[in-house]
């Protein structure tokens, strides 16, 4: 949730009076004197009364009754509340603070990718622990239970538990996106990670795993819409409320009559909303760009030569840093496309690039193939790919910051549109100022071949840079459709009302007379800023700040998933259910916490 400093005066027409649905909603109800919410928790009152003021407060001091969710349950929380008669839990027993060390300990073990079995490892390792360093205390290990069969369905009420907390969110979403990733399980089964974000009424950000699709069992288009249709409706959420799509682009998801976006949008469409903004180069952007440019497979040549230093020069003191590298990504094993994905990073190949002369003696020296050193265009070829895949890392990078919006990421994007131009003309020019990887190429081969004058074909590269132009060009098609909006959203006080459609340009004129409005934007954020902004004043602009914040603004998320694939392949490569693989890459992506007093209790789950 954003954070909120302490605000200025504001005008009249800004404050908000009480609303009834808020006394079930956050459990306070309007005083005797009119003025602010009266919490019947605390009896504390809550001076604001804006909506984020009282959501606030009851988030921060008893979202522990968020378990009372049904409507009659809800009622009756209230009228208990009214006549003073407060519902509270009692202690944990001390099987109870077991149980919830075991529930903790299990979270701990799906985050690192452990299988079900190494709980008891695990239980061992303390209780050696603790007869050297507290024998008296080895007593409290008895209540934990840590089996297999125990750990496999504590890891399924923690993902109940967490799914729980999404859709009672997503009831209250103005709108949401959706990510569609079908590139994360690259390396096994066909599966389809859905990630949502959705925009609450104080415009509070919330992006988390809304379901796995086991595309082998939803083979058309037509039966993976049914599936993420079914997933939206269980999570209450409507098409109609829908915002954005980003994807990766496959054939099944872009595909342009049998596409999976195409149909969804098709649904999506209603009158009064947006159509569905669809971007596609988000998702894996260097991974799925390094096949544009890798002209000459440089990708699988390297592979081969990583293969066979794992094999045959593990013990290489100037391999050790790469080795370390590739340890720490995926493990001592690892299958050939994981291997392959690993290599198409920027950052790898740099590496890889500084170590070519060490690479090149040691395959001399065990007899392999080492033909590409003497490859002209080869060798120019790969300083081209370590440069182009060096610019493409940094603005990765920039796509992994989260929380600032899809304005701000869409400018990440036309900077690079940008730089990509500039490269064009700089190639023409055989100027390779921004690519220092190739330039040392070049100059190597001037000194190695002095009667050649001609080391490369500035034409050769400038096709791939065009080619990269292109793809971006496709990709972002629909965030240039919604340039303005975008705009406005950033720059508000900025933004030409004359520019703006007809239907917020007086609404807009009347923001920018605002003076507190104006401080306000000076000092905060845009989250804060449009949070506090009146929806009764402002209703079309608030509404167009819903839409922009909940496109994704980063890949963060579904980069999260896919590290947690490399770095687990083994355990996720074992025979799992589409129901406990959902379980754990839940809780590897998430940033909800569990409620554990409601897990223990089993408040959600009948045999936890």
């Amino acid at each position: 949730m954003w954070m909120m400093p302490k605000r200025s005066k504001m005008e009249v027409e800004e404050s908000v009076v009480f609303r009834p649905e808020w006394t079930q909603r956050y459990l306070v109800v309007e005083p005797p004197d009119g003025d602010g919410a009266l919490c019947l928790v605390c009896r504390r009152l809550v001076v604001a009364t804006r909506e984020r003021d009282v959501r606030r407060h009851y988030e921060a001091e008893h979202e522990y009754y968020e378990r009372y969710v049904a409507d009659g349950e809800r009622a009756a929380l209230v009228e208990r509340l009214r006549q003073g008669d407060l519902p509270v839990d009692a202690p944990l027993t001390p099987e109870e603070r077991a149980a919830r060390a075991g529930f903790g300990l299990c979270r701990f073990l799906a985050l690192k990718g452990r299988g079900w079995g190494e709980g008891d490892f695990v239980y061992d390792c303390m209780e050696v622990l603790l007869r050297e360093v507290l024998p008296e205390h080895v007593g409290h290990l008895q209540g934990i239970d840590l089996t297999p069969e125990t750990t496999r369905r504590r890891i399924l009420s923690i993902d109940r538990n967490l799914r729980s907390q999404l859709f009672n969110r997503a009831k209250d979403f103005k709108a949401y996106s959706l990510a569609l990733d079908d590139q994360a399980f690259v390396a096994y089964e066909n599966y389809l990670l859905v990630f949502i974000r959705g925009v609450g009424p104080g415009l509070e950000v919330q992006e988390d795993l809304l379901t796995i699709i086991n595309l082998t069992h939803h083979f058309s288009v037509g039966a993976l819409m049914s599936a993420i249709l079914e997933a939206l409706q269980t999570a209450g959420l409507s098409l109609q409320r829908m915002v954005g799509l980003t994807t990766t682009h496959t054939l099944r998801m872009i595909g342009e009559n049998s596409g999976l976006v195409s149909y969804m949008r098709e649904k999506a469409v209603s009158p009064n909303c947006w159509n569905v903004i669809h971007y596609s180069g988000f998702l894996h952007l260097e991974l799925l760009s390094s096949y544009d440019v890798d002209i000459n497979q440089i990708i699988n040549t390297i592979s081969e030569w990583i293969v066979l230093i794992k094999t045959r020069g593990v013990r290489r003191p100037e391999f050790q840093i790469l080795l370390t590298e590739s340890e720490s990504e995926h493990g001592e094993r690892v299958n050939g496309r994981c291997l392959n994905n690993w290599l198409r990073r920027g950052k790898t190949l740099k590496l890889i690039f500084s170590l070519r002369k060490e690479i090149e003696a040691f395959l001399i020296s065990v007899g392999a193939a080492a033909i590409q050193f003497t490859d002209k265009q080869w060798l120019c070829d790969f300083g081209f790919l370590v440069d182009i895949m060096e610019h493409l890392q940094e603005l990765s990078k920039e796509l992994q910051v989260s929380k600032v919006f899809a304005a701000a990421a869409f400018d990440h994007i036309c900077t690079f549109e940008v730089k990509l131009s500039l490269f064009q003309r700089h190639m023409e020019e055989k100027n390779l100022t921004h690519f220092p990887a190739f330039r040392e190429v070049v100059d190597e081969l001037k000194q190695q071949f002095k009667e050649d004058k001609k080391i490369f074909d500035p034409d050769r590269y400038q096709m791939v840079i065009c080619r990269l132009q292109k793809e971006f060009e496709r990709h972002y098609k629909d965030l240039r459709f919604i340039k303005k909006d975008l705009e406005l959203f950033a720059n508000p006080f900025n933004f030409k009302p004359e520019y703006a459609p007809i239907s917020v340009r007086v609404e807009l004129t009347k923001l920018q007379a605002n003076t507190n409005l104006w401080n306000e934007y000076r000092i905060k954020d845009l989250g804060q800023f449009y949070a506090g902004l009146s929806a009764e004043s402002y209703p079309i602009i608030k509404g167009v700040a819903y839409k922009v914040a909940s496109l994704f603004d980063s890949n963060q998320i579904c980069e999260k998933a896919f590290s947690y694939l490399t770095r687990n392949q083994h355990t996720l490569s074992q025979p799992l259910t589409d129901e406990h693989l959902q379980a754990l890459f839940r809780i590897a992506t998430t940033e909800m916490e569990p409620r554990w007093d409601d897990l223990v209790r089993g408040r959600n789950e009948s045999n936890p």
